[in-house]
């Protein structure tokens, strides 16, 4: 069982270099993200057991060299946690959180448009 709520924003970009190359390793991890952040080596390793830990990547190969993989898809992770983040802000009840977005002007003229076409598009399979 995984547990992909509550993610941390270093979490969630290390799941996002696995999501973009498939596999790597804790120094390929740590190359991708070096520029943006300056974390050492090190931090990313522990980050990385973490995320193991939890479920939400795998490795294989011998203790020289791991090669991890991500075990959950981007989109399983955000469903997991906007699902969250629903119960915790609107007690579970979606259509406030969308009507918040709305209210708050959240949503831009395009992404209503487009929030309109997925409505649309849902009464019509109802």
């Amino acid at each position: 069982m995984t547990d992909a709520s509550r993610l941390t924003e270093l979490q969630l970009a290390i799941l996002r270099v696995f999501w973009a190359r498939g596999k790597a390793t804790v120094p390929e991890v740590f190359r991708a993200l070096w520029d943006g952040r300056g974390l050492a080596q090190s931090t990313i390793a522990t980050m990385i057991t973490r995320l193991e830990k939890r479920g939400l990547l795998a490795r294989e190969g011998d203790a020289r060299q791991y090669v991890y993989h991500a075990t959950v898809s981007e989109d399983e992770v955000r469903r997991s946690m906007v699902a969250e983040m629903t119960s915790l802000l609107f007690g579970g009840d979606a259509a406030a959180l969308v009507s918040h977005l709305v209210e708050s002007r959240e949503l831009g003229p395009g992404e209503m448009e487009q929030v309109r076409v997925l409505l649309d598009a849902m009464e019509d399979d109802a």
